[in-house]
């Protein structure tokens, strides 16, 4: 069936494409308590995963910074971080860091020296 043979094509041409566009750095879960800044908004955080190109953040206030908006992150082990917000959903963003920006150097060194993976806490 031709139908059958261009909608498999279709299918590999959407599977490179999300290959491409997703997320390609592994997420490591933290907690690491910090501030976000955007505009003359602050807010107290705490990041909730992180990789070498972005982190999830969980936001303990009302924080309006849309998709786009460029923010900065503070907190004492890494410094400043500076990205873009991909998303926010229920008091939790996802950002990017800035290419142009020394943030990937601190990410590296933090997952040189500071990092310990986070489990999960069961509770009975």
């Amino acid at each position: 069936n031709h139908g059958t043979g261009k909608q498999s094509q279709m299918a590999n041409a959407i599977q490179q494409n999300l290959k491409t566009n997703g997320r390609t750095a592994e997420r490591r879960r933290c907690r690491i308590n910090s501030a976000v800044r955007y505009m003359k908004q602050i807010a107290d955080c705490r990041i909730i995963d992180i990789s070498q190109t972005g982190l999830g953040l969980e936001v303990y206030t009302s924080f309006n910074a849309a998709t786009g908006s460029k923010i900065v992150i503070e907190n004492n082990d890494l410094g400043l971080l500076e990205g873009v917000v991909r998303w926010s959903r229920g008091g939790r963003l996802g950002v990017q860091f800035n290419h142009n920006s020394n943030s990937l150097a601190k990410i590296t060194a933090y997952f040189r020296n500071y990092h310990q993976d986070v489990r999960p806490v069961l509770s009975r």
